[in-house]
């Protein structure tokens, strides 16, 4: 693989964090406004693999739920950018189909991946509004930004 080759592939890893760090930022947040640590959040995604006993897991369901979390991120980013490099339009209307895909994206994981995990917890209206909110402009809109640049 070339440095021409590869930029593509480093702009949508790139994507990936930084969706990441939106997403991560609005959830430690958000949870802060509801009384619960980062600590805590990032141990409830490893909770995905371990259930209630990654709370009792200390620093390593921490870092492990970062780790998930980053990973899925990235995953979103590169699916989108899958799929931008076989049709033109996600990246000629990235705000229609970003945020379209965003949508998605918490459809997908509230109703396939976190009924399939070890998760127990249910979200409230709030957090299922604000969720929504967030998965299409922080993370659909800009996977199919830096989809659009690595197509470039």
């Amino acid at each position: 693989m070339n440095a021409t080759s590869s930029r593509p592939l480093t702009t949508l890893l790139i994507g990936g964090l930084i969706v990441g760090v939106f997403d991560g930022t609005y959830a430690v947040v958000f949870s802060a406004f509801r009384g619960v640590s980062a600590a805590r959040l990032f141990q409830s995604v490893a909770s995905g693999f371990f259930g209630r006993q990654s709370y009792n897991m200390g620093a390593t369901t921490v870092a492990l739920g970062v780790v998930i979390h980053f990973f899925i991120a990235t995953c979103v980013v590169l699916v989108y950018g899958a799929a931008a490099h076989n049709l033109a339009a996600l990246c000629t209307h990235p705000f229609l189909f970003g945020g379209t895909y965003g949508l998605f994206v918490y459809l997908f994981m509230n109703l396939v991946v976190i009924p399939l995990s070890a998760i127990t917890f249910r979200p409230k209206l709030p957090a299922i509004i604000s969720g929504i909110i967030v998965h299409i402009v922080l993370i659909g809109i800009p996977a199919a930004l830096f989809a659009r640049k690595a197509e470039r």
